[in-house]
C-alpha cells in the first residue's frame, strides 16, 4: 500500500476516535522507527512509553518467537508456568503481595477499582479520590476516575463514587475529600499526560499515613512509570513508602499488551473466583515478552542506564532554550514546561525527523527507551534545539 491508500482505508474503515499524526510506520529498532517511504525517525516518546526497551528489543523478539510455536494462549480456568514465573518476578520486585493479570492499564486500573470496593464493602464504603490532571484510562469508570473533563466530555451521566477533585501534592485538599463512604486513594508518583509532575516526597508519605489512619487503601497507578522508566524499577521506590496496591502495564509487555495489578499480601484474597476475570490476561505469549523485559532490564543494566542519561538529558533541557519555563521529571521521563505553546515544537520537531509529545498545552514530553545512547541523546537535542529556535 501507498502511504495515501493506508490514509484513505483508515479514513473509510476505521473509527475516528485518535487525532492522529500523519506518518505512517512499518519498521522500528532500538530507539529508531522507520516509515512506508524508508524515512527513519528519533523516538523519544515510543508509543506512548509501551516500547521502554526500544522497538524490537532483541530479548523480547526473541522470546515471542520461540513462545509462539509453543502455546499462544491458555484459559485462565487452567495454569502455565510462564503467569506463574511472571507474578513471582513482579512480587520479588516490588512487596508481598500477589498479581492479577491483564490487557492494558485501564483494564489494571478497572480491578483496582474493584478491589477498592470489596475492601469497603462491609462498611459500605465505595468511593475512591483521585486528582486533577490526572490519567488512568478510556473506560467509563477509569476516565471518571481521571481528573480532566476533556476526557469525560460527552459520557454524562458519569457512573457514581469518583472523586476526582484533590489537588496533586496537597495533603489538606485530600483530606477535604474523605468522609465515611470512602474507600481508597489513587494516584499516578508521577503525572504523566497531567505534564510530568513528580510528587513530592512529604506529600506521599503524608499521603500513607491518612490511608493507614483512615483504613483506605492505597492506590499507585505505574501504567507509565514503572517498570525502569524513573531509574528505579518502580517509581515508588523512591519515596520510602509502599502502596497497598500497582498497576503497570506499558513497558512491562516491551510492546505487547499486557497489564498487572499488584495487591499487597493483606488485600491479596479480597478478588475471590467469580469477582474478576480476564480472557486473555497474563496468556503465555504476552508472559514470556514480559519476562524478558525483566530481564533486560537486570542483565543490560538499564536501570543505571536510564538514571545515568536521565540525569545528562534533564541538565542538557534546562538549558537548551529561553523558552523554557521547567523541566520535571526523573530518569527518563521527563518533561519541559515552555512559556509558550509546545504543539508546534513537536510538530516542527517531527518534520526535523525526532518523535515527542506535546501535553497540556504548553509541556513536551520526552521519554527516550532505557536503551538510549549519549550519542542518540544529542542528535535529539540537536534536532530539539533547532526545533524550538524556529519557534522562538
Amino acid at each position: 500500500m501507498t502511504e495515501t491508500e493506508v490514509y484513505r482505508s483508515y479514513q473509510r474503515y476505521i473509527v475516528p476516535s485518535y487525532q492522529r499524526t500523519p506518518l505512517c510506520l512499518v519498521s522500528g529498532r532500538g530507539c529508531w522507527v522507520t516509515d512506508l517511504n524508508g524515512r527513519r525517525y528519533l523516538d523519544f516518546f515510543p508509543g506512548w512509553a509501551v516500547s521502554g526497551l526500544g522497538h524490537c528489543h532483541p530479548r523480547v523478539v526473541k522470546a515471542i518467537r520461540e513462545q509462539a510455536g509453543r502455546l499462544l494462549h491458555v484459559s485462565n480456568n487452567y495454569h502455565h508456568p510462564l503467569q506463574a514465573k511472571l507474578a513471582a518476578e513482579i512480587i520479588k520486585a516490588s512487596f508481598p503481595g500477589k498479581c492479577f493479570f491483564a490487557n492494558s492499564g485501564a483494564e489494571a486500573n478497572e480491578g483496582a477499582l474493584k478491589l477498592a470496593r470489596l475492601h469497603g464493602r462491609p462498611e459500605g464504603r465505595y468511593q475512591v479520590i483521585s486528582f486533577r490532571g490526572s490519567f488512568h484510562g478510556r473506560t467509563l469508570a477509569t476516565l471518571t476516575l481521571t481528573g480532566q473533563a476533556k476526557v469525560q466530555k460527552g459520557f454524562a451521566p458519569l457512573p457514581a463514587g469518583f472523586r476526582n477533585k484533590a489537588v496533586f501534592n496537597d495533603l489538606a485538599s485530600v483530606e477535604k475529600l474523605v468522609n465515611q463512604r470512602t474507600a481508597a486513594v489513587i494516584l499516578e508518583p508521577i503525572q504523566g499526560e497531567g505534564g510530568v509532575k513528580p510528587a513530592r516526597p512529604e506529600f506521599l508519605a503524608g499521603l500513607r499515613r491518612l490511608c493507614d489512619r483512615e483504613k483506605l487503601l492505597l492506590i499507585f497507578d505505574e501504567v507509565q512509570s514503572g517498570l525502569g522508566r524513573t531509574g528505579r524499577l518502580f517509581a515508588f521506590q523512591h519515596y520510602g513508602i509502599r502502596p497497598d496496591a500497582m498497576t503497570l502495564a506499558k513497558t512491562l509487555g516491551g510492546g505487547v499488551p499486557i497489564g498487572a495489578l499488584v495487591v499487597a499480601e493483606k488485600y491479596a484474597d479480597l478478588l475471590q473466583p467469580g469477582t474478576h476475570a480476564s480472557t486473555f490476561g497474563g496468556g503465555p505469549l504476552v508472559c514470556a515478552a514480559s519476562l524478558a523485559v525483566f530481564e533486560a532490564i537486570r542483565k543490560d543494566g538499564l536501570l543505571e542506564n536510564t538514571r545515568r542519561q536521565g540525569e545528562y538529558l534533564k541538565k542538557k533541557l534546562e538549558k537548551i532554550s529561553p523558552l523554557v519555563r521547567e523541566v520535571r521529571g526523573r530518569g527518563l521521563m521527563l518533561g519541559m514546561e515552555l512559556k509558550k505553546p509546545g504543539a508546534a515544537v513537536a510538530a516542527r520537531a517531527l518534520e526535523l525527523g525526532l518523535l515527542i509529545n506535546c501535553t497540556q498545552g504548553n509541556v513536551l514530553r520526552i521519554m527516550p527507551p532505557l536503551t538510549v545512547t549519549r550519542r542518540e541523546l544529542d542528535l535529539g537535542l540537536k534536532i530539539l534545539k533547532q526545533a524550538l529556535e524556529e519557534a522562538a
